[in-house]
């Protein structure tokens, strides 16, 4: 077993648990957000003001246009005007969206509560693969050893380490005996704060 094996097992069972026919995990939500939006090469979108300060930092980065909205959420929110939602405080059995991008997290006080790491549930075979790619440093898993592929598109370093997957594992199998309704946080307006490069 590789240790690509043991990140895909965690992928396949919250599969199963949510209800997506493909998850790709990564090592935070703020990063499976950022794939998200460079694969579907998102250039605008609305999204709550109430969130957490690394979703403007990704709308800096990536040069893409937005504008807050007054939308109090619980659990998840949607960028609206992309098919990508911000799950991170959301995980119960089904909780899939057809056509849809879920990102969720695995933080310390998220449902699956890891210390870090995140994951995207989709049922878009193409762009799974080609996340799948981005994620780990833009290789191709079925090339081994990764020194022989000749040809890599854009990748970056956002892969979990196996012990997340494998704690996640356990976490996700205590989880879905015994999961919890989202609860409300309070997260600051963005709308008052100032982001300088």
């Amino acid at each position: 077993m590789t240790a690509f094996d043991k990140i895909d097992r965690f992928e396949k069972a919250l599969g199963e648990f949510t209800g997506a026919p493909y998850v790709v995990m990564t090592d935070c939500c703020t990063h499976a957000i950022e794939l998200c939006m460079l694969y579907d090469l998102v250039e605008h979108c609305e999204f709550t003001a109430f969130t957490y300060l690394s979703i403007p930092m990704i709308m800096h980065k990536l040069e893409i246009s937005y504008r807050h909205l007054q939308e109090e959420w619980i659990g998840e929110y949607r960028f609206h005007g992309t098919r990508i939602w911000d799950s991170a405080r959301l995980l119960k059995k089904g909780m899939y969206r057809p056509g849809m991008k879920q990102c969720l997290s695995f933080g310390y006080d998220k449902p699956l509560h890891l210390g870090r790491g995140g994951a995207i549930i989709l049922d878009d075979a193409v762009a799974y693969k080609h996340l799948i790619e981005m994620r780990s440093d833009g290789r191709d898993l079925s090339i081994s050893p990764w020194e022989t592929q000749k040809e890599f598109r854009v990748g970056y370093h956002y892969r979990p380490t196996i012990e997340e997957a494998i704690h996640a594992n356990i976490i996700l199998e205590t989880y879905a005996k015994d999961p919890q309704p989202p609860k409300y946080h309070q997260y600051p307006d963005l709308r008052n704060i100032v982001i300088r490069d």
